[in-house]
């Protein structure tokens, strides 16, 4: 008979659980208590016990003991903690009443033929007086030149680089590298492109960096920098909610921020240039902040960065000195957030027209992720992100109408889903130029490194 070797696949694991996890297809790793086959989680699988476990009613993908429910609510990792000063809710959602109450949208595979071609029309008119062709400008910055030369930094951790690369780049061009900066880094994940600025700006002082994300996040490389000049804070907060103006150092120092972001999805870049420009205070108890004090100008620093746009502290506004936001996953927009209604309805264009050009958007990236991704046999363990948006992109894309699917080629289909994106940044483009700002639209990479290759930036209008 043969020997059963206990690896955790074949046979659990000596003092481990013997639960099989059909979905890891292994056995539970969990340490069990004396005499117990079966640990905590999986005490249900031991018919003799007599405790029964129950899942629990927070967060059902964890299981309580039954008798222990109350004990383990008051515990429990999942219970709502108290919300941070700077927490306001829906505070950059947009205010409802604007959304005009669509809620019978027509998906686009329910559309005829003869009304997709109708929304196609309407969309060529509305670029008339638009440039809807993007130039291309791939940069790079030295603070990379060694990571991006490092053999041992795989095809993945490589794409993700020479995006950095270029971003930091497009920030030099603008004079967006310097000191005395708040850098914040909406939807920041890891945290890397913020470590690359960090990188770049290591001889810079006074360079603070707020890292903006709603989930927790394992791997952090902000936690880095503690020992450096340079500061790191993270706030764990959805941006919808969260008021700038009401983070402590923020509002105690007052410091000109730039944001940036590397592939912030969706609606989530209307929502960060709400928070960043919106003057509504709506649902704030307390007063403004104090005023800041205006910085002085004529310095023989003025080179490293743009002039503001306003005077610092004019009413309580963050002064934003600029920003540069990778964008990505249009067909993840949403009308209520959306900073663009002003350029729409200009264009004699509304919500309906918005919700079918922001699901024709994905046709831009669905039928080319295959063949853009990269090999099997690529080497790298490195963060995958635009692996998993390419995937992303492919479960999220409209199904089209067969007499629409016929007669239409998919590099045209391709084509109008890349003028659908385009079409939903000039309405961000309006929305800045509208706040005072000089804003751009550009490919900063190439569309084999990644299907999402647009940058938007901005800085402040010089005011003569």
């Amino acid at each position: 008979m043969a020997e059963i070797i206990c690896d955790g696949v074949s046979a659990p694991l000596p003092g481990r659980c013997a639960f099989y996890v059909v979905k890891k297809k292994r056995y539970c790793k969990m340490i069990v208590g004396n005499g117990k086959t079966f640990c905590g989680e999986h005490a249900n699988a031991d018919h003799d016990s007599e405790r029964r476990r129950i899942p629990c009613p927070l967060d059902p993908k964890h299981t309580v003991f039954e008798d222990s429910l109350a004990k383990h609510m008051k515990k429990c990792n999942s219970k709502d903690k108290p919300k941070p000063i700077y927490y306001i809710k829906d505070i950059n959602a947009g205010p409802i009443e604007e959304e005009e109450n669509f809620q019978n949208e027509v998906s686009i595979a329910d559309r005829t033929k003869e009304e997709l071609d109708g929304l196609i029309a309407k969309m060529r008119t509305a670029f008339q007086g638009l440039n809807a062709k993007l130039h291309s400008d791939i940069l790079s910055h030295p603070a990379l030149h060694e990571a991006l030369n490092d053999p041992k930094n795989g095809n993945f951790a490589f794409k993700h680089l020479r995006q950095q690369a270029s971003i930091l780049g497009h920030m030099e061009a603008l004079k967006l590298l310097g000191p005395d900066n708040c850098y914040i880094e909406f939807g920041a994940g890891k945290g890397k492109l913020s470590h690359w600025i960090h990188v770049a700006l290591q001889k810079a002082e006074n360079v603070h960096f707020l890292l903006v994300e709603r989930s927790s996040t394992r791997f952090k490389v902000d936690g880095k920098h503690k020992n450096t000049d340079s500061t790191f804070d993270r706030l764990q907060v959805d941006i919808q909610h969260l008021d700038l103006r009401r983070v402590p150092f923020v509002r105690e120092k007052g410091p000109p921020v730039i944001a940036v972001g590397k592939h912030l999805c969706g609606a989530a870049t209307d929502l960060a240039l709400r928070c960043l420009f919106e003057t509504n205070i709506k649902n704030q108890d307390e007063q403004p902040p104090p005023k800041r004090i205006k910085l002085s100008q004529g310095t023989e620093d003025n080179t490293s960065s743009p002039p503001l746009s306003r005077e610092a502290g004019e009413q309580g506004e963050l002064v934003v000195s600029g920003l540069s936001i990778a964008l990505c996953c249009h067909h993840r927009c949403d009308w209520r957030h959306y900073v663009g209604k002003d350029f729409f309805r200009e264009r004699g264009l509304g919500p309906q027209e918005f919700f079918a050009f922001q699901r024709m958007s994905s046709w831009a990236t669905c039928g080319m992720s295959r063949v853009a991704r990269t090999p099997k046999n690529s080497q790298g363990n490195a963060n995958a992100t635009d692996e998993q948006e390419e995937v992303e992109h492919e479960d999220s894309c409209e199904t089209i109408p067969e007499n629409f699917n016929s007669t239409v080629s998919a590099e045209e289909r391709e084509h109008i889903g890349r003028l659908c994106k385009t079409l939903i940044d000039h309405g961000r483009l309006h929305y800045l130029q509208q706040k005072g700002f000089k804003p751009s639209l550009r490919y900063y990479t190439s569309r084999d490194v990644s299907l999402e290759n647009v940058l938007l930036t901005a800085v402040p209008i010089l005011k003569s």
